[in-house]
This record gives C-alpha cells, sequence and structure tokens, in this order.
C-alpha cells in the first residue's frame, strides 16, 4: 500500500512506474513527452537546480532475481531535426538480484553502446549501436543472445495499470459490446461482459460469485448474449428484474471493473490499481479489501490510495500489506520514519 496527504507524490509514483512498463515497448519516450517533457521532471523545491549540465531522469526497480534501471537526458540539438525536445535514453542497465554491483551486471548500455553478460563471464559487445530513442529492452531481447533480457521484458509487459475506468454515463461498459474471450480487462473497461464471463468459464468463478454477494447480498451477475453482443445484468435481492449496465450506479460499476480486473484468469506479475476507492461506498471498501488480499496470494499487487478506510481493511487483511507513507517536505516526496540507514542499496548505473 502506497499511502499519503494529497500532494504527496502518489500519483507521481504510479506515474513513475506506468513509465518504466513503457520501456519494454519502446513507448518511454513518447510517454514521458506526454507528461510534459523532461522539464516537467525538473526539481522544483527549495534550492534550486544547481549543476543543469547533466539533466537527467532516472527510474529504475529491483526484485529478488533481475533488477532494471535507465536514464533519459536532454539531446544533443541538431539544427536538421524537430525532435530536440524528445529525451534521450543515456544508459540503461541489467542485472541479477536486488543490487546493482559490478559483478552482477547482465546487460549494460552507455549512449547508443551496449555490451551484455557472456557464458564466460565476460563481456560481448552488441555489434550495431541502438537510436538512442530505442530501449535495450525492446531492441535486443533475443532467447539466444539475450534470454535475461527477454525474460525481463516479458515479466514487465505483464504489469497492469488501472486508473481510467470509466463509470460515467457514456462509459462503454454500461453499453452491449462484442463478446468475444477477455483474459485481461482493457484499460478502460469497455470490454467488461466480455471479462466477467471468461472469468465464469476459464477462472475462479467461485471467487467470482463470491465477490459479488459480499458486497451485494443475495446479488448475482450474468452475462446476457444477443447477436454476438454482451450486457451485463446484476440480479438484486428485491427486484423483479435484473439491472442493465446503464442502470448501475458509478460505484457498483466500478466495483465490478476492479472485480474484473483483480480475478484476471491471465494473473499478471504487477498489478497496480491507482485510488480504486473513487466513486465507491464506504462498505463497499472491506469487499475490495478482501478480494485484494486473494489475489495477492499469487500477485504481486500496488495499491495507491489515501481512503483511511480502505487502508484499515487492508491493514487487517490476512494479506498483511507493507504499508509506504509518502510525505513532502520542501518540495521532495520521502517516506515517512525513513532514515538514512533505512534505505535499501541502490546504485544508478552510470552514462
Amino acid at each position: 500500500m502506497v499511502t499519503g496527504a494529497n500532494g504527496s507524490g502518489k500519483s507521481s509514483l504510479y506515474r513513475t512506474l506506468r513509465l518504466l512498463a513503457d520501456f519494454s515497448r519502446n513507448g518511454a519516450i513518447a510517454a514521458l513527452a506526454r507528461e510534459g517533457g523532461v522539464a516537467s521532471t525538473l526539481w522544483a523545491g527549495q534550492g534550486g537546480l544547481g549543476d543543469t549540465t547533466a539533466i537527467g531522469v532516472r527510474v529504475g526497480f529491483a526484485g529478488e532475481d533481475f533488477g532494471y534501471a535507465a536514464e533519459l537526458g536532454l539531446p544533443v540539438p541538431d539544427s536538421q531535426s524537430k525532435f530536440n525536445l524528445d529525451p534521450v535514453i543515456k544508459a540503461e542497465a541489467v542485472w541479477a538480484g536486488p543490487v546493482l554491483r559490478p559483478a552482477t551486471l547482465l546487460a549494460e548500455r552507455g549512449g547508443p553502446v551496449v555490451r551484455l553478460r557472456a557464458d564466460d563471464g565476460g563481456w560481448a559487445m552488441v555489434p550495431h549501436t541502438l537510436q538512442p530513442f530505442d530501449s535495450m529492452l525492446s531492441e535486443l531481447a533475443d532467447p539466444q543472445s539475450a534470454p535475461d533480457l527477454l525474460v525481463l521484458r516479458e515479466r514487465i509487459r505483464s504489469w497492469r495499470f488501472y486508473d481510467h475506468l470509466r463509470t460515467d454515463a457514456d462509459a462503454p461498459a454500461r453499453s452491449p459490446q462484442i463478446g468475444t474471450r477477455t483474459t485481461v480487462l482493457g484499460h478502460d473497461g469497455a470490454d467488461l461482459a466480455a471479462a466477467l464471463q471468461t472469468i465464469r468459464e476459464i477462472g475462479d468463478a467461485q471467487i467470482l460469485a463470491e465477490a459479488v454477494d459480499r458486497a451485494f447480498p443475495g446479488s448475482r451477475v450474468e452475462i446476457i448474449s444477443r447477436d454476438g453482443r454482451f450486457e451485463l445484468a446484476l440480479f438484486q435481492r428485491g427486484l423483479s428484474r435484473p439491472l442493465g449496465g446503464a442502470e448501475l450506479s458509478d460505484g457498483t460499476l466500478r466495483y465490478l471493473l476492479l472485480v474484473a480486473a483483480l480475478l484476471s484468469p491471465r494473473p499478471p506479475a504487477l498489478l497496480v490499481l491507482n485510488e480504486p476507492e473513487t466513486s465507491l461506498h464506504p462498505e463497499l471498501l472491506a469487499p475490495l479489501a478482501e478480494l485484494i488480499a486473494t489475489v495477492s496470494e499469487t500477485t504481486q499487487v500496488v495499491v495507491v490510495t489515501h481512503a483511511e478506510p480502505l487502508v484499515a481493511a487492508l491493514a487487517a487483511s490476512a494479506a498483511q500489506p507493507h504499508t509506504v507513507e509518502l510525505v513532502k517536505a520542501n518540495g521532495a516526496t520521502t517516506i515517512a520514519g525513513q532514515g538514512m540507514l533505512d534505505q535499501p542499496p541502490w546504485y544508478w548505473p552510470k552514462r
């Protein structure tokens, strides 16, 4: 769980995780440009920028088996190009284990030049250079020459992010949609009916039914198929007919969207939910926390939230989540209660 007051940096952390995922699809440059480019990431706190000769954006993560980090910087101005505001990739590194060390490096990039760890422990230089806008994760991942890069790339590509699930009056999930087997809910939830039906047929239908009944006692979800189009129907106790997607409240629809995202029959390595409590009635937070706890047994889940009831419900769940509270002081986002000796070891790759 990532918590903190408004403006403490939760959204920035969420966007950073998405930016990391974009490297695996060669989309990091465009993603950063959409966020305002390198200029939007520059230090805005007290003390000024200091040395601006090596401005850069550094992102990275590490797990028990692999770590990855990259640095984006400003390009060398080219009078013949109209893309001088595009950031470029200055450095990348992939290593084994949680800490970057010379002995754990598996692949290293400096500018356009890349070297890969060979089977004998030495280094093999990649015979061609990379374009400054291409990531080595997407360009060099190969089962023969760079199997570690391939494993890491596919793992990152499996990450899923949900923060734009639509519940407005014109939300696609409220209308009948063409139904086809859907193992992963779309980012906007348009294929909700197909995703729920897929869970019922090849996923965990029992947990799906329990999640709906836990939130809306005595209720069940059915999928109506007409001429290849699927429509959501919610049967509730005391009602003579089911409610269609267009009739559901924003909170009810959002809860069902989160259920479909969490119970994917093809679970990701990482699932990130950004403020899932939006539009939810407080009574729905406990069932949501229970479902998140169940899913976290097989998938790493990051929940970014400032809803105290959801924080409390998750903290009391069987998942026993690790809670990170962000605070901001003088423009800098830090972790509440973390001292210098509490920080995990971390080293950035060199340009």
